[in-house]
C-alpha cells in the first residue's frame, strides 16, 4: 500500500458508486477436489454466512472478491481490521504493525449461494501466499496472507483446500497462511470500502491477479 503521507494526499473523496457490481465477471471453476464437490453439492439455504481473509492491501482484496462474487443474493466485502489485540484501531494504527491486525475483508452471502471452499481456492489463487507479512512491496504483519474461520466446518475446509493448493500448484513454496478463529471485527474507514471502485487506477497491490 501506498505510504500513508501518499496516501492521504491522494485520497479522493468522491462517494460516486462505481458500476462494477453491475459488471461482475464469473469466477473461475474451482479445480480442487474439495471446492469442486463441494460446488456439486451446493444446496440453497437461509439465513448468510460471513467468510473473512486477509491477502495484503484490503483494496484489491475486496476489490477482487466484489468483481467475481458481486451478484451473490445478500452480498456485501467490507475491508477491515481483524487478528489483533488493541480496541477499536484505526488505519493509521494498524499501518505501524503494532496492533497484530490485518487487513483483512469480511464477505457476507446467502447461504448456499456459493460454496465456502470455492472462496477458499479463490483467495488463494488470487494473492501470493508463501511470503510471510508481505504481498509485494507491501511489508509488515497487517499485510499477513490468513483465513479467519467463523465456523469448525470452515476451518476444515480451510485446512483441506490448503493441503490441495500446496499439492497442486505450490510445491516446494510452502504455504504460510495463517488459519485461525475469526475474532473481533473492525470495520475500516468509510473511505477504504470500495476504494478501487471509487478511485479507478488508484493503488492494487501486483501480487493480486489470478494465478491459475
Amino acid at each position: 500500500m501506498l505510504p500513508l503521507r501518499n496516501f492521504l494526499a491522494s485520497f479522493s473523496s468522491s462517494s460516486t458508486r462505481s458500476a462494477t457490481h453491475n459488471m461482475v465477471k464469473a469466477p473461475p471453476a474451482p479445480t480442487v477436489p474439495t471446492a469442486i464437490q463441494a460446488k456439486e453439492q451446493l444446496k440453497s439455504g437461509e439465513g448468510v454466512e460471513h467468510a473473512t481473509f486477509a491477502s495484503g492491501c484490503f483494496w484489491g482484496t475486496e476489490h477482487l472478491f466484489s468483481k467475481h462474487f458481486g451478484n451473490l443474493p445478500q452480498f456485501s466485502a467490507i475491508s477491515g481490521y481483524t487478528g489483533g489485540h488493541a480496541e477499536n484501531p484505526s488505519y493509521r494504527q494498524v499501518c505501524t504493525g503494532s496492533t497484530g491486525h490485518a487487513e483483512a475483508v469480511r464477505l457476507t452471502y446467502q447461504t448456499g449461494s456459493v460454496a465456502y471452499a470455492e472462496l477458499v481456492e479463490f483467495f488463494y489463487r488470487t494473492h501470493d501466499p508463501t511470503t510471510v507479512d508481505r504481498q509485494g512491496p507491501d511489508r509488515g504483519s497487517q499485510y499477513r496472507s490468513a483465513i479467519f474461520f467463523h465456523t469448525p466446518e470452515q476451518e476444515d475446509i480451510a485446512k483441506k483446500v490448503t493441503a490441495e493448493v500446496q499439492e497442486k500448484y505450490l510445491k516446494g513454496r510452502p504455504i504460510v497462511t495463517q488459519i485461525a478463529a475469526a475474532g473481533k471485527w473492525y470495520p475500516g474507514e468509510d473511505y477504504h470500502q470500495e476504494y478501487l471502485d471509487n478511485n479507478p487506477g488508484g493503488y492494487e497491490c501486483p501480487t493480486h491477479r489470478f494465478y491459475w
